[in-house]
């Protein structure tokens, strides 16, 4: 089976990283020559990614949401279960861009790059003033989405983070460095200088934040190059939208390429987001199928719940709880589209994973809480003993929380004798940032290093089992739908 892979182009941070001039030169790493002979393989793939969605953070979420014997749709609807070892090639502990990287081409590479060569260094573009990633740094080599798309199918990207983030990039982009996001929207902008060639005449749904990298700095954005890439975008046909309003008016109907960036940065957090200026991942999700539906080749549409992970860094758990439930109804959502056309799924294959975990824990001996509610906080709350419903205390006598993390950046120091009793009321704000172990500066808690749970349900489903490294799913992928 013949595989693209590139040679011979150095990763430039600043100056683009697209796949122009690269060689067919054989099948790159872990590829898998079945995927050619599976039989009833789907036409369409979608693969929805929840960051930093560890076991622990689910687990919570469904407490949260549906109480102890509740569920998610991640519970009910994805029958067939594996279990992800998720290490970089370079750290026991990832980060989402060689994660997400793993998962979209077969490749270990090192922390921070994104869909490069395996020999790839992370060169960060703030500290190398020569703005690339030095000679003979890496190759880029072919993700899942550039294969759909030399087929002819639909494509789509959806994102509550910044389109140019590291998960979604690893769909579309090739640097040596995810902080290169300049040049990240310039690979995803079809036609323009940089542009990331394998991607034809472009990805058809672009749906999520980032504003500040296809605008100029004279309008507020982060381009010093004087491009305003909405503009391009428009140029080559695509519907153009930055607001809610502009979002609903790309009618259900209507055919042809999406571009909807609805914030300068990163969308808001479920628990803040204001209905009437950002729509939910839901109906991002949703708008995303009914385009991509359209082409009779099939589609791959990738989803991310991406702030789950920026709440579990601030460690503030009840904003990652709720991103999460909203992004488990995104997958609700998309299930219930895609069965109007595909009522048993039989051309279908859904895939829902994590990239990496977090250290959050659940302490305690703590009697079952139910879901959270107004004037019950819930798994969010402090820890009530199973027996007698007492507040339960740590050493030094005092009430502490169910969620905890292993490090982060509420962390009294010494003991806690003088420190006032914490409250539910306290504990369960949206806002409030649970203790830690570890202190660490604010916003800066960790990834964990522990396996993340994969679902899948649809057409060959019953590929995706047992435990797994990230690097194997881009193989079960092709195998499940022969692309």
């Amino acid at each position: 089976m013949k595989r693209w892979i590139t040679a011979g182009l150095a990763c430039a941070a600043l100056a683009g990283c697209g796949q122009n001039d690269t060689a067919q030169t054989g099948k790159s790493a872990n590829a898998d020559d079945s995927a050619v002979t599976t039989p009833a393989q789907p036409k369409n793939v979608v693969f929805f990614l929840g960051d930093g969605m560890g076991l622990t953070t689910l687990t919570a979420a469904r407490i949260y949401g549906a109480g102890e014997d509740g569920e998610l749709t991640i519970d009910k609807e994805f029958t067939e279960t594996a279990f992800v070892k998720t290490f970089s090639n370079d750290a026991q502990v990832t980060d989402s861009a060689p994660s997400m990287s793993a998962y979209m081409t077969g490749v270990k590479m090192n922390n921070e790059v994104i869909s490069m060569s395996q020999d790839t260094r992370a060169v960060d573009p703030n500290a190398n003033l020569t703005g690339n990633c030095g000679a003979a740094n890496g190759t880029p080599v072919p993700t899942f989405l550039e294969l759909a798309k030399a087929r002819g199918m639909g494509t789509g990207v959806v994102t509550t983070t910044r389109i140019t983030h590291a998960t979604p990039a690893a769909t579309y982009a090739h640097t040596c460095h995810r902080d290169a996001e300049n040049d990240i929207a310039a690979q995803l902008t079809p036609g323009g200088a940089g542009y990331n060639s394998k991607l034809a005449d472009g990805v058809d749904v672009i749906l999520g934040g980032g504003q500040q990298f296809f605008k100029t700095t004279a309008n507020g954005g982060k381009r010093a190059d004087g491009r305003d890439l909405f503009a391009e975008f428009k140029a080559k046909g695509y519907t153009v939208a930055t607001t809610r309003a502009e979002f609903d008016a790309a009618n259900v109907g209507a055919t042809g390429k999406l571009l909807g960036l609805f914030t300068s940065s990163h969308m808001s957090y479920d628990l803040d987001r204001d209905a009437n200026k950002e729509p939910s991942l839901a109906e991002m999700t949703v708008k995303a199928l009914q385009r991509l539906k359209q082409n009779n080749k099939g589609y791959f549409l990738m989803v991310e719940g991406g702030r789950i992970d920026h709440a579990l860094h601030d460690t503030t758990a009840k904003k990652a709880l709720q991103d999460t439930v909203a992004f488990d109804a995104a997958i609700k959502a998309a299930i219930d589209e895609v069965k109007k056309t595909d009522p048993t799924l039989k051309n279908t294959l859904f895939v829902v994973t994590a990239d990496h975990d977090h250290t959050l824990v659940l302490n305690g001996y703590a009697a079952r809480t139910g879901k959270t509610a107004p004037g019950n906080p819930g798994v969010t709350g402090l820890v009530k003993n199973y027996g007698d419903g007492s507040v339960a205390k740590d050493a030094d006598g005092k009430p502490y929380t169910i969620i905890g993390f292993g490090n982060g950046e509420n962390r009294v120091p010494g003991d806690r004798k003088s420190v006032a009793d914490l409250d539910d009321a306290t504990v369960s704000g949206n806002t409030y940032h649970q203790e830690a172990a570890v202190p660490v500066s604010a916003g800066s808690e960790t990834h964990g290093g522990t396996n993340v749970f994969l679902g899948a349900t649809g057409a060959n489903a019953e590929l995706f089992s047992g435990v797994i490294d990230n690097t194997q799913v881009f193989g079960l992928l092709r195998k499940a739908s022969g692309i």
